[in-house]
């Protein structure tokens, strides 16, 4: 009987490096990709130093008004639809009734009167808002 010391014992272990390969460039995906997922109106946001608010895990609704006081609401793939304030009023209190914890934010333009953000809050106050923020950018130094 001859025996062959060439041949190789086989090995029966899963190899998962290739796996931690691609779960590492997924969440580099996912990591760059995130920020990009809020939408919103272009508007050209005033400037204040402040500290950022406690994250949810819930997108939240954002309301943006345009230097020339046109409205916009973030509705998915609705993109730069102007809104009237009674349009706005209805579809702002139909998604708090289906989730009254949901986040509002506003997107003002510095060039808007700050009287037209107050009664924009108002506005989103009588629709059921119960937490409404004001988007601000950070100086750049």
């Amino acid at each position: 009987m001859r025996y062959n010391k060439n041949k190789r014992k086989l090995f029966a272990e899963i190899n998962v490096v290739p796996y931690v390969d691609v779960t590492l460039v997924l969440l580099v995906v996912f990591m760059v990709a995130a920020p990009l997922l809020i939408q919103g109106v272009n508007v050209d946001l005033p400037q204040a130093i402040s500290s950022p608010l406690e994250t949810n895990k819930e997108e939240p609704l954002i309301v943006s008004i345009k230097s020339n006081g046109n409205l916009y609401i973030n509705l998915g793939s609705k993109k730069e639809i102007t809104i009237t304030k009674l349009d706005l009023f209805d579809k702002v209190s139909k998604i708090l009734k289906q989730n009254p914890n949901k986040s509002v934010l506003v997107w003002g333009d510095k060039k808007i009167p700050y009287g037209e953000i107050v009664k924009l809050m108002v506005l989103l106050q009588e629709a059921g808002a119960n937490s409404i923020g004001l988007v601000t950018e950070n100086p750049q130094d």
